[in-house]
C-alpha cells in the first residue's frame, strides 16, 4: 500500500509516506513555510493542511496523488465530544470539529487528483500510538503509552502491540490533562504555551520541589491506569511572569515542583501498564513524551527493560503513526523508521548552486569532517548541514550548530547567536562507543530523548554541556549510521583529547530549524557562526568578511 499521513488539526502539521509499510518520507511544514510549529493550535488554523509537506512526500517516491491507495488524517472527529461536556472552555471549539470533518475535501483541493474518498480518520491518540509502536526496532509484542494535551477526547492511552494491531487499554478522559496542565504553567511562567514546555523543564533544574505537596492535590494518579490532573490555582502557588520578565527563585521552585508531579504520575502509569502486559519494551510518544528527564525516570525507576520514544512525539509524528496504522490494517508489515532523517536533502551540485547563487566565497575541502573537527578545536562556531533534514525537534546531525564543549563560555555565546535564555542548556553529541564512561543513563540514545549523568572526572572537561544540575541530555552517534559524523568526533578527539562536541539546533529563537540550502546562508549571514559546512562545501566567515567584522569571538 502507498498511504500518506497527515496532522493537520492542531499544530506541527506534518506529512508522511509509507510504501508497502517502509517509511519513504517525513517533514513537518513549519521547514517549508518557515512557521513555528507551521500554526497556532487554535480553531481558526485548524482547517491548514501540510501542503507543501505533502507534497514533497509525494514528489520524493515520485507519485502523484491519484497514485496514493489510502491517506491517514490524525484525527477523528466522530469520536470528539463538546468541549462544554468535556469541561473544556473552549467555545470555538466547534469550528475545530467542522474543519476535521472536512479535512477530505481540503486535502483533494491542496493535491490536486487526490480523490477524498481515499482518506481515513484515524483516532489521534492510536496514531500516537503507532508512531511509537510500529515504528521502535524490535517493538512487538510491545506496550504503549501516549500523554499530550488532547486528542479527540481524552488525553491519554495505554494500550499494546502484538503482531500487526494495536488494543488500546486504558484511556483518560478529559478535562484531565498532564499535558494541558505543563501547558497552563508554561504560559503562568511567561513563556509561549502548547510550544515552550521544555523551557520549564529546563528552569526545573534551577529550583526545589517545596510545593509538590501542595501539587499532589490536583495532579496524582487514581491506580487503575489513570489520573486526575485539572484546576490547579497556579496564581495561589506563585505570581505569574509576564513574557520577558525576569525570573525568580520561586518561579524555579513552582516549575521543579511540577516536574517532580509530573514524572511521579508517570511511574503510576507505566506500572500500572506493566502490570497488564509484563511486556519488556515500552514505546512512548505524545507531546509529554518529549520530556527528557521523566523519561530517565521512566528507563531508570520502571518495570520495562528498554524504553523507546518517537523522536518525533509531538503531533508531528501521527503523521507517521497514522499512515502506519493504515498499512498495517490494510496488510503491510510496519517496519521500524530508519532513522529521524526523513526530510529533504540536496546534491553536491545543487549545494554548489546555491552557493554561486549567493556569491558567496567557497571552498570543497577534501574532507569536510576534518575541516570541521579543526575549526571546533580552534574554538569556532559552526554550522554542519548534511544530508537529510530531521523528523521531529531534535537536531541530530544534520541540521546542527557545533562547538567546543571544553570552553564553558561556549554555553553562553551559543545561546547568545541563538538568542534565547541563558538557563537554557546546549546538549552534546558522542561517539556510541565512549558514552558509557562519561555519560551514566539510557544507552544508546540517539535521539536526545533521555537525560544522563555527566561522571565527575568529565564535568571539568566538557563544561559547556553539562547542565546545572550535572546532568546532559545526550546524542549517541553510531558510526554505521552516521559515518561523516563520526569521523568529525573522531578528528575532533584526536585534536583536543575530547570525544564529545557541543550540539544544538541550526536555527534562531522562534524560528523553524534550517531545512534548505537558503535557510543555511541566511541563518549563516545573520549569527556570528564562523563556519557553514554546507555538504562536502565550507564557507568561513573570515572569507566572507575579510576585515575580521564579523568574528564569532
Amino acid at each position: 500500500m502507498r498511504v500518506l499521513g497527515i496532522n493537520a488539526l492542531f499544530h506541527d502539521p506534518a506529512a508522511a509516506l509509507v510504501i508497502d509499510g517502509h517509511t519513504v518520507a517525513a517533514a513537518e511544514e513549519e521547514r517549508f513555510s518557515r512557521r513555528k510549529h507551521g500554526k497556532r493550535p487554535v480553531p481558526f488554523a485548524a482547517w491548514e493542511v501540510p501542503e507543501k509537506a505533502a507534497a514533497w512526500c509525494l514528489a520524493e517516491a515520485g507519485l502523484r496523488p491519484q497514485d496514493l491507495d489510502a491517506v491517514a488524517y490524525s484525527f477523528d472527529p466522530a469520536l470528539a465530544r463538546p468541549t462544554a461536556d468535556m469541561g473544556l472552555d473552549d467555545p470555538w471549539d466547534h469550528l475545530r470539529l467542522t474543519y476535521a470533518r472536512e479535512a477530505p475535501g481540503f486535502l483533494s483541493t491542496a493535491l490536486p487528483g487526490l480523490d477524498p474518498g481515499i482518506v481515513r480518520f484515524v483516532p489521534h491518540h492510536m496514531a500516537h500510538a503507532a508512531s511509537g509502536a510500529f515504528a521502535a526496532p524490535d517493538a512487538e509484542p510491545s506496550s504503549a503509552l501516549v500523554l499530550d494535551g488532547r486528542g479527540e477526547s481524552a488525553s491519554h492511552l495505554a494500550a499494546r502491540r502484538v503482531g500487526d494491531r494495536l488494543e488500546p487499554l486504558y484511556a483518560q478522559e478529559l478535562p484531565h490533562s498532564l499535558g494541558l496542565v505543563y501547558e497552563e504553567l508554561t504560559e503562568h511562567l511567561g513563556f509561549l504555551r502548547s510550544s515552550d514546555e521544555f523551557k520549564v523543564m529546563a528552569l526545573a533544574s534551577y529550583g526545589r520541589p517545596r510545593l509538590l505537596p501542595e501539587l499532589r492535590r490536583y495532579v496524582h494518579p487514581t491506580g487503575d491506569g489513570g489520573f486526575r490532573a485539572t484546576g490547579v490555582p497556579w496564581h495561589e502557588l506563585c505570581p505569574p511572569l509576564r513574557p520577558g520578565e525576569q525570573w525568580a527563585q520561586e518561579h524555579a521552585d513552582l516549575a521543579a515542583s511540577a516536574q517532580a508531579c509530573l514524572e511521579e504520575t508517570l511511574l503510576d502509569l507505566v506500572r500500572w501498564l506493566h502490570g497488564r502486559t509484563h511486556d519488556e519494551v515500552l514505546t512512548m510518544a505524545g507531546g509529554v513524551a518529549l520530556n527528557c528527564v521523566a523519561n530517565t525516570r521512566i528507563a531508570r525507576e520502571g518495570p520495562f527493560r528498554r524504553v523507546w520514544v518517537q523522536p518525533a512525539a509531538g503531533d508531528a509524528g501521527t503523521a507517521l503513526g497514522g499512515a502506519l496504522l493504515l498499512a498495517a490494517h490494510g496488510g503491510d508489515e510496519p517496519e521500524p523508521m530508519p532513522g529521524a532523517d526523513l526530510g529533504r536533502s540536496w546534491s553536491d551540485a545543487e549545494l554548489e548552486g546555491w552557493l554561486k547563487t549567493a556569491a558567496v566565497p567557497f571552498e570543497r575541502p577534501p574532507d569536510v569532517a576534518a575541516t570541521v573537527a579543526r575549526a571546533l578545536a580552534d574554538d569556532g562556531i559552526v554550522a554542519w548541514f548534511q544530508g537529510r533534514s530531521e523528523y521531529g525537534p531534535r537536531a541530530l546531525g544534520h541540521r546542527s550548530l557545533l562547538a567546543h564543549p571544553g570552553r564553558a563560555g561556549n554555553l553562553e555565546r551559543l545561546n547568545d547567536v541563538k538568542g534565547r535564555e541563558q538557563f537554557r542548556p546546549v546538549a552534546p553529541m558522542v561517539l556510541a562507543g565512549r558514552a558509557a564512561e562519561i555519560f551514566d543513563g539510557p544507552l544508546p540514545s540517539p535521539y536526545m530523548l533521555f537525560v544522563h549523568d555527566v561522571a565527575e572526572r568529565w564535568r571539568e572537561r566538557v563544561p559547556a554541556v553539562v547542565h546545572v544540575d550535572g546532568t546532559a541530555r545526550i546524542q549517541t552517534v553510531d558510526p554505521a549510521n552516521e559515518p561523516l559524523v563520526a569521523r568529525m568526533l573522531g578528528v575532533f578527539e584526536e585534536l583536543t583529547g575530547l570525544p564529545v562536541v557541543v550540539n544544538t539546533s541550526l536555527n534562531t529563537a522562534g524560528r523553524p530549524m534550517v531545512d534548505d540550502p537558503r535557510d543555511a546562508l541566511e541563518c549563516f549571514g545573520s549569527t556570528p557562526v564562523d563556519l557553514l559546512a554546507l555538504g562536502p562545501f565550507v564557507v568561513r566567515r573570515s572569507a566572507l568578511f575579510a576585515d575580521g567584522r564579523g568574528s564569532a569571538r
